[in-house]
């Protein structure tokens, strides 16, 4: 479906933190700036209003072609208003300079429980993931502790939850770093990671599970992903994610539940179309799909 994705992601970049990649800057609440009282009456009638960053695939991008923008476009013709975009990179200052200074209405993805924005209900609970080839024997691999990591090289994105628990097992040894903050426009470390994994320079690659999964989607290689959910101390690895409105505006928020609720089939039909692991709420096992 998205063969062409590979090549503009290593180009453009998806590093938003998204509990994975930059998008984890937005995902675990790394965007800085306090968000100011708001109301409802800053919600656009006339139009639904997006806040993205344009170099974040599988997110977002400015071709439209992530699954954000996808579900995006399903809420604008749900409610039958046209899909405008605010377009900023997803970096410090992000809520402020978009919900915080009304240029946009909604952000399509943030993690659930940060003070920055007011959260809508979750609509994809995922995990990180363990990526490997699945010609490997590491394709079987469902857990840090495993012994066969002992001698294997293991890719991850400094500064992210996996790298605790990599250091608790004693695998910092075998870890190959990539950066955790970079302009995604022009840098891909995830992206970087799974090139890696496809020639062989690494034997497994750690990323948040919706990168990971779509990355995986489009290799060129088969690979295998496999959700992390039997870790059980900490730092957890599994995170609910929600859409994120400004402070205050709960007769919009109660709008975005209602769509959701209303629309979850087409949105679970959406992300599994881009490979993206979808988990029960309470993380511990892959979601029921109909």
């Amino acid at each position: 479906m998205r063969a062409g994705h590979i090549a503009r992601l290593r180009a453009a970049g998806i590093a938003r933190l998204r509990a994975g990649g930059v998008a984890l800057a937005a995902l675990l609440g790394l965007c800085a700036g306090p968000l100011a009282a708001q109301t409802s009456d800053l919600t656009s009638e006339s139009a639904f209003r997006v806040c993205a960053d344009p170099a974040a695939y599988p997110f977002s991008d400015r071709e439209e072609t992530g699954y954000e923008n996808r579900i995006a476009a399903l809420f604008a013709e749900k409610l039958g208003l046209p899909l405008e975009y605010y377009w900023f990179p997803m970096a410090t200052g992000f809520i402020r300079k978009t919900l915080g200074e009304d240029r946009c209405d909604v952000v399509m993805g943030y993690a659930q429980g940060h003070e920055l924005v007011l959260n809508t209900n979750h609509y994809l609970t995922s995990a990180y993931v363990i990526v490997t080839r699945t010609d490997s024997p590491l394709s079987a691999v469902d857990t840090l502790s495993d012994p066969a990591l002992k001698s294997a090289r293991i890719g991850t994105v400094a500064g992210t939850p996996p790298a605790s628990h990599l250091a608790r097992n004693g695998l910092m040894g075998q870890v190959e770093g990539y950066q955790l903050m970079v302009d995604s426009r022009h840098d891909s470390p995830s992206a970087q990671m799974i090139a890696d994994l496809e020639a062989g320079r690494i034997d497994a690659a750690l990323l948040w599970g919706p990168i990971g999964g779509a990355l995986a989607h489009d290799a060129q290689v088969p690979l295998t992903v496999t959700p992390l959910i039997k870790e059980t101390l900490p730092p957890r690895l599994f995170y609910r994610i929600t859409m994120g409105v400004r402070q205050g505006e709960m007769v919009w928020k109660r709008e975005l539940n209602s769509l959701i609720r209303r629309n979850q089939a087409q949105i679970d039909a959406i992300l599994a179309e881009y490979g993206v692991p979808m988990l029960n709420d309470n993380g511990t096992a892959l979601k029921d799909i109909p």
